[in-house]
This record gives structure tokens, C-alpha cells and sequence, in this order.
């Protein structure tokens, strides 16, 4: 049931792992024999392997307990509707999620689209919707890497949405982190030289032009190639103009060969908030010690108030049963890879006819949906195609059940939402 030439169609091996034997007759896969239904088509895009695999975990795992829902079908206008399920893995490649995106909706000829996470993955599969005219929703990068890249600023886009928060709130719950412990204002920023970097690092939306506006000196270095095995470049830089805070955006391997070198170089930054890389336990424990007091934006907590519009579940229940199902701590994307089959599930609900790209678009645009991530609708935000979604700041610190434990720090973007959980501290490594 492996699909070798175009990715993966989800297989009973990996329903079973996510989801216990019982859930696993509920997914859709071909050459299972199944009720004699109309069959929706969703195609689902993730970086199951590669760099950005621990995205892929939850959208795994999500689609396991999605399939268990759809046990029965889907009902839709007094109609029930068999669901298929296209998993594929795009190995964390771009060329590789631009080549499954046409694969499925030219020879599978999906009814709705779904790039699970990350700007590599999402990017090349709403292009390909958009020239296809498949309608396709996305979350899990800043909504400037998914409008500017693709020429999304002068007008909207046809068949493509998302939602996430803004790379203005990221600025905003950075600075409200450093705002709060004292720092000597300089801050070296850390970018890749992929489409993240090239959109976080930008100087006309970018972080660096921001940080300088809010009071604070930025020192911007050369980017760095992803997968480096040397950051002594950026290093000197930011020792020459002794930056006690480091900001920026990275992935886990790269994060911790800098914070490596940093300490063998004797470069040792008060505070050290960077995007992506800090999101995942994994990431942090991988550093061991120097991981220690890191911060990050949280797009996701336990602790948030909104519960699920498909199970009623909250978001502490929702971690809770994912730490039991796989012996691992929650993460932040769990939250998200949900939310995105709430809106996929509720815009099929609502449509004229599922099996129509067009009558899923209309769908899809019209959302008013409150889920676990908050209210998803298309009506105001800073784009027609984009919904903005809170964010908040979080330390690293040790944990009890868990080697380190995630804390919320800071809510100055949406104190009606959460209260923070601790006070920011500095990086200790005396």
C-alpha cells in the first residue's frame, strides 16, 4: 500500500503505530474494499523525513485519529461521503512537495488539498493548487513566507489559504522576552539562507528593520547555508559588537552546532530566542544543558482555552492522549495539525458539493470556525487569504516529568488569552 513513486499512501503499518489496530480499518487506501459511497479525496502533504521530520510527526499521527473519526464517512447535505486519505512525504524537499502536489491533483485527482507544515512544504504545494485550481489550506509558517514568496502582496490569491500569525507578532513577542530581563540591546541575528531566512531575515517586512524600531541595535551577518558545520563567521560578528541576545530563525541541527561552537568559541549570549529550532523537547534535549533558559515564540500550549470543534476535546486532553498514544511530550505543531482537519472537515461539511474543487473553495474562503488554535475565518485579516492566529513567548527550563518543560513567559500580544506561567530569566552558564 506504499505508493514508492509518489510518496505515501497511509499504510496499515503506520495506521497501527498511530493509531492501535482497531483504528486502522477506518483509512481509505487503495485496493481496500469499501462501502459504495462517492469517495472525497484529500491529499495531505508532510515532511515526514528529512530536516523537518519532527513537523511530520504530528501530521502523522493527526491523520491516524482523523481516519478513526471517519470510521463511518462523512456526511454532507444528507449524503454520506467515504473519505481517502493521500499521505505523502515530501522528505523536507520543496521540488519534492512541488512534484507530489501536481502528482495528486492531476492523477489523483484530489477534491481538496492539505501542505501539512513549514514554509518548504507549503509554498510549492499552494503554488501548484493555485495553477491547477485546487483548493488548499496551510498553517505552520508566518503568513508573510506564505503571501510574499508566491507574489501574494498586491492582490489575493484564487484557491489558497492560511493561517498562522505574522512574522510583526514574532517581533513583538521577541521583544516583549527581552524587554523583560536586562540586556545591554544588542542582538545578533541568525538566519539560513532558505526561504524562512530570506522572509524572516528580509529588510523591508523582515525581523532586522523591526528589532532597530523597537529600540534595539541589529547586527546581521551573512546567512548561513542549513546543514553548516561552521558558524565562525557569525560568531565573530556578534562578539565584535558583544550582542548579548541572539535572535533569528533555525532548525535543530543547525541551532545546536552554533550553541556548540558559541561555548568553544567562549561566546555566551544572555538570551537566545530563536524561531523553528525551540519548538521541539527534542530540539532542547539534544543540547543538553546549553539548551537550558533558550526561548521561543509558542504558537501552541496545553494551557490554551479553545477546544476542539470535531471531538470537544481541549488542548490539555489533546497533549495528554499524545503523550500517551506515543511516550513522548507534546509539541507545539500537535495543536495545529489538528486545528487544519477541523477547517478541512468543516469546509466539506459546508460545501455545496464535496466533490467539487470550486464548491470547496467557496467553502473553504466563507470559514467562521472556532478551534483549538482559536477563530479561523478569512474576513480580516492582513490578507484575503490569510488568518491571523495569537502567539505568545516561552522559556526553556527544567522539567519534572519531562527533561525540560516549556514556559509561558510572556502574553503582551494576547493577555486576554493566557497568563504567563513564570518570569523571563537570563542565560546562566557561569
Amino acid at each position: 500500500m506504499t505508493d514508492h513513486k509518489n510518496g505515501i499512501t497511509l499504510n496499515r503499518r503506520s495506521v497501527l503505530r498511530a493509531m492501535g489496530a482497531t483504528a486502522a480499518a477506518s483509512m481509505t487506501l487503495p485496493g481496500m474494499a469499501h462501502a459504495k459511497n462517492k469517495t472525497i479525496k484529500i491529499g495531505v502533504i508532510s515532511p515526514m523525513t528529512g530536516p523537518l521530520s519532527l513537523f511530520g510527526d504530528t501530521d502523522e499521527y493527526t491523520v491516524g485519529k482523523i481516519t478513526d473519526l471517519l470510521l463511518n464517512g462523512l456526511e454532507v447535505n444528507g449524503e454520506t461521503y467515504d473519505v481517502e486519505i493521500l499521505l505523502r512525504d515530501a522528505q523536507s524537499n520543496p521540488n519534492k512537495a512541488a512534484e507530489l502536489a501536481g502528482d495528486l491533483i492531476l492523477n489523483d485527482e484530489i477534491n481538496l488539498m492539505l501542505p501539512a507544515s513549514t514554509t518548504d512544504i507549503n509554498n510549492p504545494t499552494a503554488d501548484q493548487c493555485e495553477l491547477y485550481g485546487v483548493p488548499c489550506i496551510s498553517s505552520n509558517s508566518p503568513w508573510q513566507a506564505f503571501v510574499m514568496p508566491r507574489g501574494g502582496a498586491e492582490k489575493p490569491f484564487d484557491w489558497t489559504y492560511h493561517f498562522f500569525w505574522g512574522l510583526e507578532d514574532a517581533l513583538g513577542t521577541f521583544t516583549g522576552l527581552w524587554n523583560s530581563v536586562e540586556t545591554n540591546g544588542k542582538v545578533g541575528m541568525l538566519f539560513p539562507r532558505n526561504a524562512d531566512g530570506e522572509t524572516w531575515g528580509n529588510n523591508d517586512y523582515g525581523l532586522p528593520p523591526e528589532v532597530k524600531k523597537a529600540g534595539f541595535e541589529a547586527f546581521a551577518p551573512s546567512m548561513f547555508e542549513p546543514r553548516t558545520n561552521d558558524f565562525s563567521a557569525q560568531i565573530a560578528e556578534f562578539k565584535k559588537n558583544d550582542c548579548e541576545i541572539v535572535g533569528g530563525i533555525t532548525y535543530v541541527a543547525d541551532l545546536k552546532t552554533f550553541i556548540t561552537q558559541c561555548n568553544q568559541q567562549n561566546y555566551h549570549p544572555k538570551v537566545v530566542t530563536v524561531a523553528a529550532a525551540l519548538l521541539f523537547p527534542s530540539g532542547i534535549e539534544a543540547m543538553g544543558d546549553l539548551g537550558t533558559g533558550m526561548s521561543s515564540e509558542v504558537w501552541w500550549t496545553p494551557a490554551f482555552p479553545y477546544t476542539s470543534s470535531l471531538t470537544g476535546q481541549t488542548s490539555r486532553e489533546l497533549a495528554d492522549i499524545w503523550e500517551e498514544d506515543t511516550g513522548k511530550q507534546w509539541t507545539q505543531p500537535l495543536g495545529y495539525a489538528h486545528a487544519l482537519w477541523e477547517v478541512v472537515l468543516d469546509t466539506l461539511k459546508r460545501s455545496a458539493d464535496p466533490l467539487d474543487r470550486a464548491a470547496n473553495r467557496d467553502a473553504l474562503k466563507a470559514t467562521n470556525l472556532d478551534t483549538l488554535v482559536g477563530n479561523i475565518s478569512f474576513g480580516e485579516g492582513p490578507h484575503p487569504n490569510v488568518c491571523k492566529t495569537p502567539i505568545f513567548g516561552g522559556q526553556w527550563v527544567k522539567g519534572d516529568k519531562f527533561p525540560f518543560d516549556l514556559k509561558i513567559v510572556d502574553n503582551a500580544l494576547h493577555p486576554d488569552v493566557l497568563e504567563p506561567e513564570a518570569k523571563m530569566q537570563l542565560i546562566d552558564r557561569s
